[in-house]
């Protein structure tokens, strides 16, 4: 009687690749509908963005289910999602392996940048190694514009809800602050700025999620905030705190004092508006506030981790 011999399946490095790629996009997704649900629920609009977003999910999950019900028979509707699939799937790991990249080297151009350029509002900009950069300045970012940066995941959603709710104040003649801003973190606006356009629109949110969660799991706290000086804007045509320094205090970012350190990071809000020379109101009050704050934030054992 003829013994079968036991087939034992090859190793193929392709097929790992593809499904580690296939896992990571999925997981990636997932956490989109999940950054989206977690939004929508501070949304003071009686549930019905939520409500939107649970019909959306039903109808992809529908229209995925009737393909592979019966759709998938279809040679021609068949070839579609396939070459669909494959773009997705080749476009995340493209980006996979970019973000990858950019944990050690510094990123190019930004479109941030290039609008500035073409637009003629200029491009000043000169990357600098993080060991350069003065302690005050890291220090005064976080004080200024996400405290908790060492502790969350690159979400703070106290801050969404806050930015959804804001408390009542007196009638006055100033320009109201739209729903939902100001809830951006350091990780958040590091992926705005180095992958995404700036402007309003739930696709570009929802990328902003997609990127600030890649960045959370690959780079670490210390080279997002080492990208971010590097990177956002910090005055008209102006990128990066070397930049900033140069042209506003005629030094390199490696000696910036806390007064001026706290004064760049005051006009982040609205470098265009919010000038550092001439200095204006806002910027004057504010850089004030984040000195007080850099004092109160300054012992902070995970803080003081990120920034020396």
């Amino acid at each position: 009687m003829a013994v079968k011999k036991k087939t034992t399946k090859k190793f193929s490095l392709r097929k790992t690749l593809k499904t580690i790629v296939t896992v990571s996009l999925f997981v990636q997704l997932l956490f989109i509908i999940y950054f989206f649900f977690r939004v929508s629920q501070h949304i003071p609009d009686g549930g019905r963005t939520t409500l939107k977003l649970i019909l959306s999910v039903l109808i992809i999950s529908a229209a995925v289910l009737i393909y592979f019900k019966w759709l998938q028979k279809n040679g021609f509707i068949k070839k579609i999602v396939t070459t669909i699939f494959r773009f997705v799937l080749y476009a995340h790991l493209f980006l996979l392996l970019y973000i990858i990249l950019l944990k050690w080297i510094d990123p190019p151009l930004t479109l941030t940048q290039i609008t500035s350029f073409v637009t003629g509002k200029g491009l000043k900009r000169d990357h600098v190694n993080f060991k350069n950069i003065s302690y005050n300045a890291k220090l005064a970012v976080i004080a200024g514009e996400d405290q908790l940066f060492p502790d969350h995941n690159g979400f703070d959603w106290n801050a969404v809800e806050r930015s959804f709710n804001p408390p009542r104040r007196k009638k006055s003649r100033k320009k109201k602050t739209a729903l939902g801003a100001g809830a951006s973190t350091i990780s958040q606006q590091t992926a705005k700025n180095v992958f995404l356009w700036q402007g309003k629109s739930y696709f570009r949110k929802g990328l902003e999620g997609y990127f600030t969660f890649m960045i959370e799991s690959l780079w670490g706290k210390k080279r997002i905030l080492d990208v971010y000086l590097n990177c956002i804007e910090m005055g008209k045509g102006i990128f990066g705190i070397e930049a900033a320094a140069q042209a506003y205090f005629k030094k390199p970012a490696g000696k910036l004092s806390r007064q001026e350190a706290a004064m760049i990071t005051a006009c982040f809000p609205n470098p265009a508006v919010y000038t550092v020379k001439p200095v204006s109101g806002f910027v004057a009050y504010k850089s004030g506030w984040i000195q007080g704050q850099m004092n109160n934030i300054e012992d902070d054992e995970d803080v003081q981790a990120i920034i020396k």
